[in-house]
């Protein structure tokens, strides 16, 4: 079947995506005898529209899905959807401008569940027309029955081991969330803020000068602490000081936490303003003073600022200081705060009964195990272990909201005991079931655990889901095998890649995956930087990029970035890519009139200098890219394959073999069509997991019937077949390449078109063997100078006759 005159992605992309799906291209066969490749795909959180950094990184999982596929293995590609915990909630809360408290539980869970039901299907839609070779037979939601027993069952068995435990201490706590986060859920923002320095008066009578940028934590100041090593304040240890205007004595204290150079060199410990407040009042066992409710308004420990904002009671408080005379100095100055990812509020640290996971006693554990798994890049690794060595908090898995897995746990309202859910029940949701027998202490009487679990603490189990589709289920140390490979995003590193070798490690003592295939980010133009699905940026919706330019087109812009490297969504990057297909397309359209129904499967005994050499150059670009695909650089996987096809057959080859193909009684002929044939069929698979649309259009019209494949992507990777690797034909093909150069550097020089006819052209300066190559290939090289006669002689040529010199040969035309 002949090519049409021009490419139409527009038509043929969504065409091709329903005859894969009819055809169930990319169905996993689990009774097949190959080698399974399983990939953790990353469900993506339902928080907002995906965007143009999700294309980039979600393209590269499918990069290594076709490779592999096309290598002869059981490819297992699912898809799933994170939609359970806080991102759905605040997406909920925005859309529909409510607020979960105010909504009622059960009628919010419905409204979370509505909505995020239709971000999938938008999901689904943008992931097909991309082009993802998923099988959509192997979709999870991470709230569906499946994820929620799953879930439920990590907790238990981590329950009975002894590595989750509930706690009522200081937790990291969102005011805008209303809940308890974790380590990982905070990020670092920078304010201008103001250090002010208070008087705190020693109980000998003296002053104490003591910098701080949150007087509003004033009324729970419980210490004073200084360097051991500070001469300044040697003899205050021991002794008492008096809070400014809030008149409470607290004692003054010696820890090397106290830095010397930081404000006075004197600190307040209040609880709780930051991490080292917790550390001291754990350590030295000071009072509780909860000045900081979980609405992030001020309690009535605070008096007569009792119900105020943080930032108001901040200025008030500053007001009554300076009108008390309890103000020293005010010094602007710069500051990096903790804030929640999700909304970026400054955190609190509140006291509150939470579920734990114990990461802390196990850091060298989860460092070594992390070790075992194979880094693309390399160095993302370290930024794994640094993350693990700076952790100073147990994994907190407790939310205070709505929608999420739940516990499988109720407490005894007479003795206090937990009762955990039995296994064979799960999932369960306790708000609205009861143990099925009595407690120990034979009271009938429970509470419900209403807390929700982190999103992560199922999201974590995606290794887990994978494998129970292999038919491993439980919590089997015996049954369950690693996944194969885990892509995702490097800003994940410290939540998803680290939740999930913990939950891997302590269930199985084992590694989740083998490999961690580790994108960068997307990133807008103009420095506008990472986008994000909640607060949006970056350029047009991706379906209308896609339809703009082609998703091949956006393919060959996120191939073109190796992973761990962010890339800027770039319109002429994209463009480029169009430009590649519609070139693949005319070269494909330009070959295939010289193939007919009996395709010359054998080399013929007849090949011109330029068959083998393009031949030969051919054998070691499968070598290289297929080395390259297999230490996941996909991204000099495409270049390498690119640069093939524009220079070596596109602009040279083909101008090369023209003249024989054209003529049907040429002895060469054979030679030139086996040679493109092999080229291009070669060409389109190298490219295919690039480009899976164009190259299936070509395949299916050019080569799916004598290649015995209904598909490109169910076709066979090309392997190297080393009788056509000839050092020798590479050298003149480069010496031909060289000639071709120079004669189109000569016409462009000279006004002349490319396809001007030359009467002659002149080789001097030769040795005999090269003499004897260009004499083989003197049919190449008229072809592609459009020259009618070459002459090859020994002598050399006047000076002023000589076009171009290429080491010792020298060359010359004649119009």
């Amino acid at each position: 079947m002949s090519l049409s005159k021009r490419y139409r992605p527009g038509a043929s992309e969504p065409a091709l995506t329903r005859k894969w799906q009819e055809n169930e291209t990319y169905h996993f066969q689990p009774d097949s005898d190959k080698p399974i490749y399983t990939i953790d795909t990353p469900p993506p959180t339902v928080s907002g529209k995906l965007h143009m950094g999700h294309v980039y990184s979600y393209s590269h999982a499918d990069f290594l899905a076709r490779f592999w596929r096309m290598n002869g293995r059981n490819v297992l590609y699912p898809m799933g959807y994170d939609d359970n915990g806080l991102p759905t909630e605040r997406l909920v809360e925005r859309l529909l401008d409510i607020r979960a408290t105010e909504v009622g539980r059960q009628a919010f869970i419905k409204k979370c569940l509505e909505i995020s039901e239709e971000a999938e299907k938008d999901y689904e839609t943008l992931w097909k027309r991309l082009g993802l070779s998923i099988d959509w037979r192997y979709t999870y939601r991470t709230i569906d029955e499946k994820s929620r027993r799953l879930s439920q069952l990590s907790f238990i068995d981590l329950y009975e081991k002894g590595l989750a435990y509930r706690k009522r201490s200081p937790t990291i706590w969102c005011p805008e969330c209303g809940t308890a986060i974790a380590q990982a859920e905070l990020n670092d923002m920078d304010r201008s803020s103001e250090f002010v320095t208070l008087k705190f008066q020693v109980d000998d009578g003296t002053t104490l000068p003591i910098a701080t940028t949150r007087p509003e934590l004033l009324p729970a100041c419980v210490g004073v602490f200084v360097h051991p090593d500070d001469s300044r304040y040697k003899q205050l240890p021991g002794r008492q000081a008096r809070v400014p205007f809030f008149g409470q004595d607290v004692p003054i204290l010696m820890d090397s936490e106290a830095d010397p150079e930081k404000g006075t060199g004197a600190v307040m410990c209040c609880t709780f303003g930051d991490t080292t407040d917790v550390a001291w009042w754990f350590k030295y066992d000071l009072e509780l003073i909860e000045v900081v409710g979980r609405d992030g308004l001020m309690t009535g420990a605070a008096g007569a600022f009792e119900g105020l904002a943080l930032d108001e009671a901040r200025h008030e408080i500053k007001v009554v200081l300076d009108d008390g005379g309890y103000i020293l100095g005010r010094e602007p100055t710069e500051q990096s705060i903790r804030v929640h990812e999700r909304c970026d509020t400054p955190v609190e640290y509140v006291v509150a009964s939470q579920w734990f996971i114990r990461v802390l006693e196990y850091k060298e554990d989860l460092i070594d195990a992390a070790s075992k798994v194979s880094w693309h890049p390399a160095h993302m690794q370290t930024r794994f272990r640094q993350w693990v060595e700076n952790l100073n908090w147990d994994w907190c898995i407790s939310r205070q909201r709505y929608f999420g897995v739940t516990f499988p746990v109720w407490y005894c309202r007479d003795c206090g005991e937990v009762r955990i859910a039995e296994r064979s029940k799960l999932p369960v949701d306790p708000t609205d079931t009861k143990p099925s027998s009595l407690c120990s202490c034979g009271s009938s009487q429970f509470s419900p655990e209403k807390d929700v679990m982190d999103t992560w603490a199922t999201s974590s189990l995606t290794p887990q889901l994978v494998a129970w589709w292999l038919g491993q289920s439980g919590f089997d140390a015996q049954t369950f095998a690693p996944v194969s490979v885990r892509p995702q995003a490097h800003d994940i590193i410290r939540t998803w890649a680290f939740y999930s070798i913990v939950k891997a490690y302590h269930h199985f003592g084992q590694i989740p995956w083998h490999e961690a295939a580790i994108s960068g980010w997307g990133l807008a133009q103009h420095g506008t930087g990472k986008i994000s699905k909640s607060r949006g940026g970056g350029p047009a919706p991706p379906l209308e990029m896609l339809e703009h330019y082609s998703a091949d087109a956006v393919r060959y812009w996120a191939a073109s970035t190796a992973l761990g490297k962010d890339a800027i969504i770039n319109d002429e990057k994209i463009m480029a890519g169009s430009k590649l297909i519609t070139k693949l397309w005319n070269v494909a359209r330009f070959s295939s009139r010289f193939f007919d129904t009996d395709s010359i499967q054998v080399a013929p005994p007849r090949l011109s200098a330029a068959d083998r050499w393009l031949l030969s150059r051919l054998q070691k670009l499968i070598r290289r890219v297929t080395e390259r695909f297999i230490k996941y650089d996909y991204a000099t996987a495409k270049n390498e394959t690119e640069v093939f096809f524009w220079n070596d057959l596109a602009d040279n080859y083909l101008e090369m073999a023209k003249r024989r193909l054209y003529d049907e009684s040429d002895s060469g002929r054979d030679g030139a069509v086996f040679t493109l044939q092999q080229a291009l069929l070669i060409t389109l698979k190298l490219f295919a997991p690039f480009l899976p649309h164009v190259t299936e259009e070509i395949y299916s019209h050019v080569f799916a019937e004598e290649n015995g494949f209904s598909s490109i992507h169910l076709s066979t990777w090309p392997v190297v077949h080393e009788k056509f690797i000839d050092e020798q034909a590479e050298e003149t093909g480069v010496i031909l390449v060289q000639i071709a150069t120079a004669v189109r550097r000569y016409k462009s020089n000279a006004g002349l078109s490319l396809g001007t006819e030359l009467s002659r052209l002149v080789i001097s300066g030769t040795s005999s063997g090269q003499r004897e190559e260009i004499r083989r290939a003197e049919s190449d090289l008229l072809s592609i100078t459009r020259a009618s006669e070459l002459s090859i002689v020994e002598d050399s040529l006047p000076e002023s006759d000589v076009l171009a010199v290429i080491g010792s040969i020298h060359i010359s035309v004649y119009a």
